[in-house]
């Protein structure tokens, strides 16, 4: 696809970061030292820190270790969670695996203890049973849910920016029948099918008809996702499908039918220019 070889170049530029992050502590004293010679005022106290290197070595060096030590240092426990992924693979599946293994509500949950209650009673029951679990959930009118129906059908594979403190990180979405599986993309460009979810969000329909709902339940890996870059991808997936946005759905429409003229920072600008309104 030109889009995934559009976006190699993005992702792959980041690599360098966890690289740079596990240096040793020597060669982070030698920056250190070289920083030191750049700033404007070494000059005027040049002939004093080679004096204080010469007579007292050792305090020179826990000086300068102090100075280091003062250095924001990269969190390599982010790092190395983003790209864990990379290193574990799932196993591999059947090609017909994903349209066949379809969720259930009563998997997860007791519907036959909610036919009597109303709508209302049913949400406030489904957020609360969800509120003490490390997962995403939300209740989709059965109207709204349709229209994502539509879409996701025209559209089952789509991209979407995650704000990382580095940038953006993309994040690969395939929706087959009521499930949607998120991967980054760096994972998908390794491991294609294989590629492990960072992200799983499941529309149960059971209720749709008799009570006019769709229940919403994401379950992320926490190794790769926190909640809120979580409930950031599922905002994004229901704006796209669910809303009636021209410039996110002409996206939605390039991506498949024109991947020539799809530029994956105009999905930059969509979740930037959400933030400002």
């Amino acid at each position: 696809m030109a889009l995934i070889l559009n976006t190699r170049v993005y992702l792959l530029s980041k690599l360098p970061i966890l690289y740079r992050s596990i240096m040793s502590s020597s060669h982070n004293l030698q920056k250190v030292m070289e920083d030191l010679q750049t700033n404007p005022y070494y000059k005027k106290y040049a002939d004093k820190i080679a004096t204080l290197q010469k007579v007292s070595p050792d305090e020179f060096m826990q000086r300068i270790e102090q100075t280091e030590k003062a250095q924001p240092v990269p969190d390599l426990k982010a790092a190395e969670r983003r790209y864990a992924p990379v290193l574990n693979p799932k196993a591999p599946q059947k090609e017909s695996s994903l349209s066949t293994t379809r969720k259930r509500l009563d998997d997860i949950f007791k519907i036959e203890l909610v036919h009597e209650k109303d709508k209302d009673e049913i949400v406030e029951i489904w957020h609360k049973y969800h509120i003490q679990k490390d997962v995403i959930a939300a209740v989709i009118p059965a109207d709204n849910y349709k229209q994502m129906e539509e879409r996701i059908a025209k559209y089952p594979t789509f991209l979407f920016p995650l704000p990382r403190s580095q940038g953006y990180e993309f994040i690969m979405c395939q929706a087959a029948d009521n499930t949607v599986h998120f991967t980054t993309l760096l994972c998908f460009q390794i491991h294609k099918e294989n590629a492990p979810e960072c992200l799983t969000v499941t529309h149960y329909k059971e209720l749709m008809d008799e009570k006019g709902i769709v229940l919403m339940r994401g379950e992320y890996d926490k190794n790769v996702l926190d909640g809120k870059e979580a409930q950031c991808l599922a905002n994004q997936f229901q704006m796209y499908y669910g809303q009636d946005f021209p410039s996110k759905l002409r996206l939605l429409h390039d991506f498949t039918n024109n991947p020539d003229r799809f530029k994956h920072m105009d999905l930059v600008a969509e979740l930037e220019d959400i933030k400002i309104t």
